[in-house]
């Protein structure tokens, strides 16, 4: 019923910058809060940033200042800005919907498949 389409994934060097969107699409449904995971190899997933409909933001310490999460309600879409990319950053990020379906009257958490972001000098 709803499905999230990312691009921008890649590889930069360190001190690149890197630009993710994601864009949740379907029908009958309302968009809550919008983010971004991600996991690196060999380690869990956690949160990078997310952004609720009424535009709050909130970052995990280590890509404060460095990455900007912004959305678009009217058109269901999430944008992560990475800037002063650094190795540790590699990893696989996931985007990430929290919807409510009006057809069912159920909250539906939605994934991505996910978009390699890679780091290397």
């Amino acid at each position: 019923q709803v499905q999230l389409v990312e691009s921008g994934g890649g590889s930069v060097q360190p001190g690149g910058s890197l630009r993710l969107s994601c864009a949740a699409s379907g029908s009958l449904f309302r968009v809550l809060v919008m983010g971004w995971y991600r996991q690196a190899p060999g380690k869990e997933r956690e949160l990078v940033a997310t952004i609720t409909s009424g535009g709050t933001t909130n970052y995990a310490d280590p890509v404060k200042g460095r990455f900007t999460v912004s959305r678009d309600n009217a058109k269901n879409t999430v944008s992560l800005q990475m800037n002063n990319l650094k190795p540790e950053d590699t990893a696989v990020y996931y985007c990430n919907a929290n919807t409510f379906v009006t057809s069912t009257g159920r909250y539906l958490e939605v994934w991505g498949q996910g978009t390699l972001v890679t780091v290397s000098a």
